[in-house]
């Protein structure tokens, strides 16, 4: 399991990395937008991956915390999935006002030659 996420996180990453040092800004946007994915992955994983483990203390289990998983993590990706949504969203909007305004979502203005 733990390979699995390694490669997901590292796949991600990798792609966003490739798409931002692209010249379209729709690309620039998908990747940060699985930039953020990589790292909230990588913060939820830091919680430990436990199956069938409650965030909450049981009274009758006692206070051990190998018992729990840690409901820290969990909650900053939570928050980190809304402002991402709320940036990306906002992302897209100047994104389509940009293209109104010079005709091109290319971050010079130009467009690019053909590849």
């Amino acid at each position: 399991m733990e390979i699995v996420l390694a490669a997901a996180i590292g796949i991600l990453g990798g792609s966003g990395v490739y798409l931002l040092l692209r010249p379209r800004t729709f690309q620039v946007i998908m990747g940060l937008s699985l930039l953020s994915y990589a790292v909230n992955l990588f913060i939820f994983a830091m919680g430990r991956l436990r199956l069938d483990a409650m965030p909450l203390i049981d009274p009758r289990q006692g206070a051990d915390p190998a018992l729990y998983t840690d409901p820290v993590p969990q909650a900053l990706v939570l928050t980190a999935i809304v402002i991402g949504f709320a940036t990306t969203a906002l992302f897209l909007v100047v994104l389509l006002a940009s293209r109104g305004l010079n005709g091109t979502d290319h971050v010079d203005g130009r467009e690019p030659e053909e590849d």
